[in-house]
């Protein structure tokens, strides 16, 4: 087989592995909320990630620049066999991971696998060590604090507002070009009206017709998903990136080929990453949804903004942080406000444990692939 055949594929297969795992950490907070059920939150999650992957394709320079040269020395061979070793044992984990629920970082496997390749094919010392502590680890080490902070400081306020949302919804009415507040008891009043189309008309309402009215209902579950959606949509943008750079990791420059080639990769791994978040990211979203501890409507949502929000400002950065982490922690940190009796401590020690294991398995495991393939290529 073509060896470049042979990298498309297992970048496929790798942004497939990230997909069964990584659409979990939008998406379980609705499921653990009781928005929906597992495989509508699933198939949410999916369009969003794959929109998201999608569109990295135009924002993400700097990410790909990252993992495909930032961290090895200028002008160093990377001979295919690094590069194939790299992918085979970072996919293997990841699909491991997903095959028993752990909630791990793509991120982090990469880096492991990039790390341990690394060491056998050069002894390390192409490798530049102050790029992967400051690019890399110095993120990866950071962001659950960061996290686990940011939803603690952000969830009074959220759960303020649904309180006093609870009841009270406003109800967008297309026919009449109105927006209407509707209170607990029914009553209605007129906020905004146009005489004429053209003149935007934006609403957050839960149930018009409790109150006889027609018209658009957008309730506290909808800014729910739509956070989720916003949060997938991130993941998508942040996780690509790392992938598509798989592919430049041999090449003399990270600059591609042509615009039409840096479409088709991109494509290509935004699709692979939606078909494994179909098909495979199931067992993981159990895990969070279900296992950390359990959500409410004002929780979840906080959760997915501190989420979207952190990934996609380290994303601008070009700071690869995992979402895994990020999500997780916030997650937790949800939870803490609840008391620590009301996290999974075995759960969460199980999660912890898997993000210290990732990068030593996925070092070994390229290692492994980079023995094999070297003496088969």
């Amino acid at each position: 087989m073509d060896i470049s055949l042979l990298a498309f594929i297992l970048v496929f297969a790798l942004a497939f592995a990230n997909g069964s795992n990584d659409v979990s950490k939008a998406i379980a907070t609705l499921v653990g909320s009781g928005v929906t059920d597992y495989r509508s939150a699933i198939a949410w999650g999916t369009i969003w990630t794959v929109v998201g992957a999608a569109s990295a394709t135009f924002v993400a320079g700097a990410m790909v620049k990252t993992f495909s040269h930032g961290l090895v020395q200028t002008g160093t061979i990377i001979e295919p066999a690094a590069t194939l070793a790299v992918l085979t044992g970072a996919m293997a984990w990841v699909l491991f991971a997903s095959r028993t629920g752990l909630p791990v970082s793509t991120t982090h496997t990469l880096t492991g696998a990039i790390v341990g390749t690394g060491f056998v094919a050069f002894a390390g010392e192409e490798l530049i060590w102050s790029a992967i502590g400051n690019k890399i680890a110095l993120p990866l080490l950071l962001s659950p604090f960061f996290a686990l902070t940011l939803s603690l400081l952000i969830h009074p306020a959220v759960r303020s507002l649904a309180r006093r949302w609870e009841g009270s919804c406003l109800c967008v009415m297309p026919a009449s070009r109105a927006l209407v507040a509707i209170d607990p008891r029914g009553g209605t009043r007129a906020l905004f009206q146009t005489s004429h189309f053209g003149q935007p008309v934006l609403a957050v309402p839960t149930q018009c017709d409790r109150a006889g009215l027609q018209g658009l209902v957008v309730g506290l579950d909808t800014i729910h998903w739509l956070s989720s959606g916003l949060a997938s949509f991130a993941r998508g943008t942040n996780d690509a990136p790392k992938i598509v750079a798989m592919l430049l990791l041999g090449s003399a420059t990270a600059a591609w080929p042509s615009t039409s080639s840096q479409l088709a990769a991109f494509g290509g791994v935004a699709l692979a990453m939606g078909l494994g978040s179909y098909f495979g990211g199931l067992r993981v979203t159990e895990v969070l949804a279900e296992k950390v501890t359990r959500m409410d409507h004002a929780e979840g949502l906080s959760a997915n903004l501190t989420t979207s929000s952190l990934v996609l400002l380290s994303g601008s950065l070009g700071l690869p942080v995992s979402t895994t982490h990020v999500s997780s922690s916030a997650i937790i940190g949800i939870g803490l406000l609840k008391g620590l009796n009301n996290v999974r401590w075995t759960t969460v020690r199980d999660m912890v444990l898997a993000w210290i294991v990732t990068l030593p398995a996925s070092a070994l495991l390229a290692c492994l692939a980079y023995l094999i393939l070297s003496n088969v290529l």
